[in-house]
């Protein structure tokens, strides 16, 4: 699976590369966010296109696992 490590980017940046990664990967990728924001806001995204979403905690921030 792709990762797509969005660390040190504030929305909307994460939401925007997130939208861009699925549109090669239509299967899903892993998101890696560094801020409350980001994960709320690409998780938010990746429901609302019809993708199921698990977050977990990793270092400093999370990773968002987004499949179909």
């Amino acid at each position: 699976m792709i990762v797509l490590d969005t660390s040190g980017y504030s929305c909307p940046e994460p939401v925007i590369m997130t939208k861009k990664a699925l549109r090669d990967n239509k299967e899903g990728l892993c998101v890696i966010v560094d801020n409350r924001a980001a994960k709320e806001n690409v998780a938010r995204y990746a429901a609302a296109v019809g993708y199921n979403v698990e977050t977990e905690a990793e270092g400093n921030g999370w990773k968002l696992t987004i499949s179909k």
